[in-house]
């Protein structure tokens, strides 16, 4: 993959490295994570959220059982759908759009393992909001 500002640069079809050659390309992914020549991790927020989406619904059970602790859930959600979400993170430069959509797989997992709350007014049945979300987890949730 060539990244370059030059826009000439986006003609050349390969790169000759002494007796190589190498195609060029738009994306590869290496050690798991998509790279792209703009440098773009939007798709690869995208795909990380899917890959939680699926991590999450082969432990739902787990997630859903009354038999287990919130803190146990969460710990669960950390250890199993968190690492796969989170994976190579440090090296991610993100923007706030990017941060947003975590934050909305993030509160979605949390929703499920709190389930609903009664409100104290009315008594009816409620989803619970963000800030009591983060109320209610132990320890704060962040990359790097």
């Amino acid at each position: 993959m060539v990244m370059s500002r030059d826009q000439n640069v986006r003609r050349i079809h390969s790169v000759r490295v002494d007796n190589s050659t190498f195609e060029r390309v738009e994306e590869f992914k290496y050690l798991g994570t998509t790279l792209t020549n703009q440098n773009s991790i939007a798709e690869e927020i995208k795909r990380r959220v899917r890959s939680g989406n699926a991590c999450y619904h082969s432990v739902q059970n787990l997630l859903s059982s009354r038999l287990l602790s919130k803190n146990l859930k969460i710990k669960i959600y950390r250890t199993i759908i968190l690492s796969v979400v989170l994976y190579g993170c440090e090296t991610w430069s993100l923007t706030l759009r990017e941060e947003r959509k975590l934050r909305v797989f993030e509160n979605m997992v949390l929703r499920r393992i709190f389930g609903p709350r009664r409100d104290e007014v009315t008594g009816e049945w409620r989803r619970l909001y963000n800030d009591e979300l983060i109320i209610c987890t132990p320890h704060p949730i962040s990359c790097g």
